[in-house]
């Protein structure tokens, strides 16, 4: 790919601007992921004292296995890569136990074992 450049060695405006603009997008889709991930962890705090109220273990191995499952498939139909999906939903499924566990920690004044 050529770039375009000035006469004095400047990248073209048209590109900066461009450029620019593809940007902007970038940073507002950033700040809706960001606000997603919020609203996200929201719902799973109430799941986290919904299970400690009712003892029950912080980890769902079954719920994440399908949960994968499911993200990998809307993943290859809107072509992003499956393995970048799983392993960004492992990521965050680590977050939401490791909260989950304090949580339970809270309710019960003790630390529950993972997947307990």
């Amino acid at each position: 790919m050529t770039t375009r450049h000035t006469a004095n060695g400047e990248v073209d405006p048209a590109v900066r601007a461009e450029l620019a603009r593809l940007r902007d997008s970038i940073d507002n889709i950033d700040a809706a992921v960001v606000h997603m991930l919020a609203e996200r962890f929201k719902c799973t705090q109430q799941v986290g004292h919904l299970k400690a109220a009712h003892q029950l273990p912080p980890a769902d191995p079954a719920r994440e296995a399908a949960q994968i499952a499911r993200l990998r498939r809307l993943a290859e139909s809107a072509k992003l890569d499956p393995a970048f999906a799983e392993k960004l939903l492992n990521f965050i499924v680590a977050e939401v136990i490791r909260h989950h566990e304090r949580i339970a920690e809270n309710v019960t004044g003790t630390a529950a074992a993972p997947g307990e």
